[in-house]
Parts: structure tokens; C-alpha cells; sequence
């Protein structure tokens, strides 16, 4: 069961019971002092005004669809998640996890004040994603890759499902025999992993989306099925994909219609209920639920 919910999320958050979820993912705003944008074009055929050949010489025109973005500039980025994070810890369960993404401008600050919300101890693995996708800088190391902070509310009881954990090749697969080779080995906390591919299937068309395989391997390990899993900074839904194709129940939250609209459409297998706002066109439910607290599992 996936429940979408339309506004504020610090207002929505504070209406949850204590410890309603097992697992805590969000991928906030990075505030890198830029517009998020993303443009969807499609081809259409030209043979006069074409920009681009394709298949046996036919040319082609781009026509742009929509954009789709958002500001990413806070003044006082700190003051802004605080008070989320502090309410994700009061949401989570005893043997609950949180896991906070973000990339390498703010990602000291925000360790400094996890700390302070979960206890030094309670932190457990900074997960670098390393991709190798888009343009190089001339004038640096081209940083290509984000930061994950993993916390337990209790670092001494905490989901890890080892078993559920996807194998990747061996480098050297000559080295470790046959059968270690066929079984592969288990990923460090550098996990390499491509972008969503702007003309892959995954692709919605929304900013800053994170790949599926991503979600997958952190709902796998740091849940059980049927477990709840929170975001509430949603965006695409990546999250409640990745919960309702793994059997676990997910409550996404996020202010942007267009966010709605996107998870409405994506999400539309899963049948969710929508919270706050009426279920947009490319959702198969049309009712609008008032925003309400989650109950227990």
C-alpha cells in the first residue's frame, strides 16, 4: 500500500504517531544554489526543418514538452532540515534506520547536525554512490558522486538483512575459483552505479530522480517485508517504487503538484491513496483523502 501526501512535510510529519515506520529515506534538496530543471523533448519527423538524422537518412525535429524544476537556494540550510530530522527520529521504530542523501557541498554540515539529532553513535556508514556520467570540468576534479548517511535509532538493534544483498562480478574472477566467481561478491560503501538514463524507461522526467537500483538495495537490507518506509521529500517516488515492488508499504510526501503528478503516473500499478490533494489524471484513484496521521503498521 503506497499513501501520497500532498503539502508541508514538517506540518504533515508532525500529525504521525511515534515510531510508525521502519525505515527513513529522503534525498532532500541539495541547495546548490541553482534552478533544478529537466526538459522533456521528443522527435517528430521532418524532412524540411529536421535538427537531427535518424534511421536510413529521415530527419527529424526536437520539440520541447515541458520543463519541469524548481528552486534549490536556502539561506539558512540548517534551520531548514532541523526540525525534520529530528522529527524523522521520533518516527522511527526502535530497530529503525535512516538514511539521508545528499552530495558533497553540504554533506559536512548535515553529519554535524545528525549527530547532534541521533548521537555520534548511532551513525553507522557514509555510502559514497560514484557514477561516471555527463560532462568533466577543466578547472577540478569532476565530482561525480553523492553521499548517503546511514543512522540507527539504535545502533545495537538495527535491520540488516545480509541475505537480500545483490552480488556484483569480482574484478578479478580468475583469482577466487569458479565458485566464488558464479555467486559474485557483496558491495563496500562505494556503491558504482549509473545515472537514470535521460532515454532509459526509468526515466520520469523529474529532476534530481535517483535510480531504482539504488532504493532497491537500501529497502532490501534495512527492511523486512512488509515493513513501512517514509520519504518525505518524494520527487519522483522512486522510494514507494522501490517499497511496493519489494513488498514493503511506503508514505511519500512532497509540496510540488508536479512531484504529485509524476508518482500518480508512476505509481499507478501500486493504486495509491492520495492525502491532501485530489488524484491527479494519471492516477487510477480520483477521490482526495484529508491528510491524516499514519497509523501503526
Amino acid at each position: 500500500m503506497i499513501d501520497i501526501h500532498f503539502g508541508d512535510n514538517l506540518e504533515i510529519l508532525r500529525a504521525f504517531p511515534d515510531a510508525s515506520f521502519d525505515l527513513v529515506y529522503i534525498d532532500p534538496p541539495f541547495n546548490t544554489g541553482k534552478a533544478r530543471t529537466c526538459t522533456l523533448t521528443r522527435t517528430v519527423r521532418d524532412d524540411h526543418h529536421g535538427d537531427r538524422t535518424g534511421f536510413h537518412g529521415r530527419r527529424y525535429r526536437t520539440e520541447t514538452v515541458a520543463t519541469r524544476g524548481y528552486s534549490d537556494t536556502f539561506p539558512d540550510y540548517p534551520a531548514f532540515l532541523q526540525p525534520r530530522l529530528a522529527e524523522a527520529r521520533r518516527l522511527l521504530r526502535p530497530d529503525g534506520s535512516f538514511f539521508f542523501h545528499i552530495d558533497f557541498r553540504e554533506v559536512h554540515y548535515c553529519k554535524v547536525l545528525l549527530d547532534g539529532i541521533f548521537g555520534r553513535e548511532s551513525f553507522l556508514n557514509e555510502i559514497i554512490w560514484a557514477y561516471d556520467y555527463g560532462a568533466r570540468t577543466t578547472r577540478r576534479w569532476s565530482p561525480k558522486h553523492d553521499n548517503i548517511l546511514w543512522y540507527a535509532k539504535d545502533p545495537r538493534n538495527y535491520t540488516y538483512r545480509y541475505q537480500d544483498i545483490d552480488r556484483i562480478p569480482y574484478m578479478a574472477p580468475d583469482l577466487v575459483g569458479p565458485e566464488k566467481a558464479a555467486r559474485g561478491k557483496t558491495p563496500t560503501d562505494t556503491w558504482w552505479n549509473t545515472i537514470v538514463s535521460p532515454n532509459g524507461r526509468e526515466k520520469t522526467g523529474y529532476p534530481t530522480q535517483k535510480p531504482l537500483a539504488i532504493l532497491d538495495r537500501i529497502i532490501r537490507v534495512h527492511s523486512n517485508p512488509g515493513d513501512r518506509v517514509l520519504d518525505f521529500f518524494a520527487g519522483s517516488g522512486t522510494a514507494g517504487e522501490s517499497a511496493a515492488r519489494n513488498g514493503r508499504k511506503a508514505v511519500l510526501v512532497d509540496n510540488n503538484p508536479e512531484a504529485i503528478a509524476v508518482m500518480a503516473r508512476r505509481l499507478g500499478f501500486a493504486r495509491p491513496r492520495f492525502h491532501g490533494i485530489a488524484a491527479p489524471d494519471g492516477g487510477r484513484r480520483r477521490r482526495t483523502i484529508r491528510t491524516q496521521a499514519a497509523g501503526p503498521r
